[in-house]
């Protein structure tokens, strides 16, 4: 088989120590001759004469836009499957979990509060997952607030429900420091109402 020379893949253009390396190569590639099995893609793909050809100013340009490509893959590759490791190995701790029933006027809802470990600051994360709950009055809200010897002690976030057939799931933060024997409700407040609103949903185990 016969290879073509150097000197005809990229004429005078290139000298010195560029063309030093590209003979190298050159040289290297016709000891190891062609791979056993080509794919028909790369078979339609730009040649060796094709490549070393090209003036020295488009070689360059060619090979910096193909390492920015690839390192922009790596950065989204790298990025990607740390986002999902760290998915896959998120666990939430639950210190504590509160079974609540409604009474009155969301006398069919359910709930369950789930009490995650304070952070350094003192707050307590906490979801609640709640069922059967009826859309509040125009203005109005529930809230959930701890209870601390068998009193209102303080809110722990308000929400709103769209509706009884709904399931809904609401983040809430405990910004106290929880003592043994605290607890919580779920309130109803309306525009006019007295104190800290009706209660409506109550523990059914502490």
């Amino acid at each position: 088989m016969n290879h073509p020379d150097l000197d005809e893949l990229i004429g005078a253009e290139v000298s010195g120590a560029e063309r030093d390396r590209l003979r190298h190569a050159h040289e290297l590639l016709v000891v190891s001759g062609p791979p056993p099995e080509v794919p028909p893609l790369l078979e339609r793909g730009p040649t060796l004469a094709m490549t070393l050809g090209r003036p020295r100013g488009q070689v360059r340009r060619r090979a910096a836009l193909l390492l920015a490509a690839a390192v922009a893959v790596g950065i989204v590759f790298v990025a990607g499957y740390a986002s999902g490791n760290q998915s896959a190995g998120t666990s939430v701790t639950v210190v504590r979990t509160l079974s609540l029933a409604g009474s009155g006027f969301a006398k069919n809802a359910s709930a369950v509060l789930e009490v995650q470990p304070a952070d350094a600051a003192g707050n307590s994360p906490m979801t609640l997952v709640a069922r059967g709950l009826p859309a509040p009055p125009t203005d109005g809200y529930y809230a959930v607030w701890l209870v601390r010897n068998g009193k209102p002690w303080g809110s722990c976030g308000e929400f709103v429900a769209d509706g009884v057939s709904r399931t809904i799931s609401v983040r809430l933060t405990a910004p106290y420091q929880l003592q043994k024997g605290d607890s919580w409700v779920v309130k109803l407040w309306v525009p006019g109402a007295q104190g800290f609103g009706r209660t409506v949903m109550t523990p059914v185990s502490a």
